[in-house]
């Protein structure tokens, strides 16, 4: 249930969340400022995880509407997430009206609904959560957005339909093969790109007919994506991240040999400090 006192702390969430985010951030803002956050983390009182782990919010919905990361299930690790990574990220992809977007690792759908909202009535969210009991809160949850599915099922898989926006919301240790076929030319992917200690960057990928550009946005920390963990990977992650220069990442190639410019590499794929 909405009150103006509410709808306030919702509109002043909103605006900090976009506040220093580059280019038209209206429908962005938007989604945020009219996405009830308090129907998408179960009942109070809400655990806070992160640099607050140990506070509890005790129950008034408004307290819901500040950068916090409030926890869904700690004995799994599965969380909300940081409003204000989401919507840096969801700025980076930039979900278009009319677009389809997969969300991958949706968890109870709160920002599957942010999605929804910005690909409007006209495009098509699905989103996939491959724990069957969040998965179930998420199609609950997401029954106002038409637009929107839910599919019990791992976003991991051989095959996924065509997609102007790929949002994955569980750490991988590689470029999924199924994410870049299902890339449409001039497509965006983000992903957390994790070694094991789950601590890495939120890469940026965009696909360019034959050819992916590819960038850091920034550093995270996600929970693993089951189906997307390579031990040989995660290594070489590790120590890629060591080494740093991240940030002089330009591009991602597929099946062919990587050359001197490559700051990691995997079977089928590197990443390179060279424009794509």
């Amino acid at each position: 249930m909405s009150s103006p006192t509410l709808d306030a702390a919702r509109r002043r969430y909103a605006e900090h969340l976009v506040r220093g985010i580059e280019g038209d951030t209206r429908r962005l803002r938007d989604a945020f400022a009219t996405t009830a956050r308090e129907d998408f983390v179960g009942a109070p009182p809400w655990p806070l995880l992160g640099h607050e782990a140990g506070r509890t919010l005790s129950g008034d919905a408004r307290d819901l509407y500040a950068d916090v990361l409030v926890g869904l299930d700690a004995e799994r690790g599965i969380n909300n997430g940081q409003p204000s990574l989401h919507a840096r990220c969801l700025a980076a992809c930039d979900p278009r009206p009319g677009d389809t977007a997969l969300h991958i690792g949706a968890g109870t759908g709160y920002y599957s609904a942010i999605l929804a909202q910005l690909v409007g009535a006209q495009g098509h969210v699905i989103a996939y959560e491959i724990e069957a009991d969040l998965a179930a809160r998420a199609a609950a949850n997401l029954t106002r957005w038409p637009q929107a599915e839910v599919r019990a099922a791992s976003g991991v898989a051989a095959s996924l339909p065509p997609a102007h926006v790929i949002y994955v919301n569980a750490g991988a240790t590689h470029p999924v093969a199924a994410w870049l076929d299902a890339l449409r030319d001039g497509a965006r992917l983000v992903f957390p790109l994790t070694p094991d200690d789950g601590s890495g960057c939120m890469l940026l990928v965009t696909r360019l007919g034959n050819r992916y550009a590819a960038r850091s946005l920034m550093r995270v920390a996600f929970i693993g994506c089951i189906g997307a963990r390579d031990a040989a990977a995660a290594a070489a992650l590790r120590r890629a991240f060591a080494a740093g220069n991240i940030d002089a990442v330009r591009s991602l190639h597929r099946d062919d040999a990587p050359d001197a410019s490559a700051w990691c590499a995997g079977p089928g794929w590197w990443l390179s400090t060279r424009p794509p």
